[in-house]
């Protein structure tokens, strides 16, 4: 097999793993295996090709990589996922919320609650903010 073709193998196995990973370091390797596979079809020889995938392999990496993170991740996206996402959201009171337990509705699933302040006493049908999660258990607020 041609030196070419095993270059541009390597580049496409690269592209394809990079897909799984999205890291976007497989995907520089793949930039520097197709610029090898270039050199290699010009007919230059095999340490000519390995310097070609190394320094644009390792220009990828320090130049274009960090580009690419800074577009793909805006600065300023704070999205709030799983637990933090449900601090400061609304919920319902299904069932008497009191020191020792309750339950309540965050965003259409139920939750077992207590209140943050342990002499508030909440009534189904109220308002509540949550305030914090601890463990399986909405810590809530009664609202105004």
């Amino acid at each position: 097999m041609r030196p070419w073709v095993i270059w541009l193998v390597a580049s496409v196995g690269l592209v394809v793993a990079e897909i799984f990973s999205l890291d976007l370091v497989l995907i520089m390797f793949a930039a520097g295996a197709l610029a090898a596979s270039i050199t290699a079809a010009l007919g230059l020889n095999l340490l000519i090709q390995a310097l070609v995938f190394a320094v644009v392999s390792l220009l990828a990496l320090a130049v274009v990589r960090p580009l690419a993170r800074r577009r793909l991740t805006p600065i300023g996206d704070h999205t709030r996922t799983g637990v933090d996402a449900l601090k400061g959201a609304t919920a319902l009171v299904l069932q008497p919320v009191t020191e020792t337990g309750g339950l309540v509705k965050i965003g259409g699933e139920e939750w077992t609650a207590r209140p943050f302040d342990a002499t508030q006493q909440l009534q189904p049908g109220q308002k509540v903010q949550v305030i914090d999660i601890q463990g399986a258990t909405a810590i809530v607020w009664r609202q105004p």
